[in-house]
């Protein structure tokens, strides 16, 4: 249910790229060329490439917590699965957060529905034959993994001495506490996060000597 709500995201976004290109969406190179408007051949081969960005939202979505298994519930007259507004809500958050990311591309810094643009742009050049060359793996995915939920339950045990000894602020530490009890998604700034993740780090690493030693 979350992957083909999050597809759905990532068609929209292709074929707002198509559109403002010009380009003629029923004619597809991977999918079969169709004469039905709602079945835009071109979208679904411009999510190829990005598909990975729908992946990991959904991974991060349920691994932090911000989706959990009651947050779907199941119409019989339909037969389908649906959200619950608050958690659709929230998972939308996810995916703005993860469109918004964006990478290095040309030498700048682009949010991905920027770049998607810009390699739909660079389609209608190669199919018009004004460019000879066509690569749509680059810019490469950017995958970072990450326990959000081992860093809220981190967040939540942690002292104000503990915090201060790792250079984390009363206000820093008032705002992490208090996002990390939501189901929302929040931010973290970098040193931050990577000052909790050598915290979990050095606690995996006495229980796997606990572990040893028995």
């Amino acid at each position: 249910m979350a992957l083909n709500y999050a597809y759905g995201v990532l068609e929209g976004e292709c074929r707002r790229a198509i559109k403002v290109v010009g380009l003629e969406p029923s004619v597809g190179f991977l999918h079969e060329v169709s004469n039905y408007q709602t079945k835009e051949s071109l979208a679904y081969d411009l999510q190829e490439p990005f598909r990975w960005l729908v992946d990991v939202s959904v991974l991060q979505a349920f691994e932090s917590g911000v989706l959990e298994l009651h947050d779907f519930y199941f119409t019989g007259d339909d037969y389908r699965y649906r959200f619950e507004p608050e958690a659709r809500q929230r998972f939308i958050e996810v995916l703005r957060e993860k469109f918004n990311s964006g990478a290095v591309y040309k030498g700048r810094n682009m949010k991905w529905d920027t770049i998607i643009q810009e390699k739909t742009s660079e389609l209608g050049r190669y199919v018009s034959s004004r460019s000879r060359t066509l690569d749509l793996s680059d810019p490469p995915p950017v995958l970072e993994r990450t326990n959000d939920r081992a860093i809220r339950k981190r967040i939540y045990c942690l002292t104000q001495s503990e915090a201060s000894r790792r250079g984390i602020g009363k206000s820093t530490l008032h705002y992490l506490r208090k996002n990390s009890n939501a189901k929302a998604p929040f931010r973290i700034y970098t040193k931050v996060r990577a000052r909790l993740n050598e915290d979990l780090l050095q606690m995996e690493r006495c229980r796997s000597r606990t572990r040893q030693s028995y």
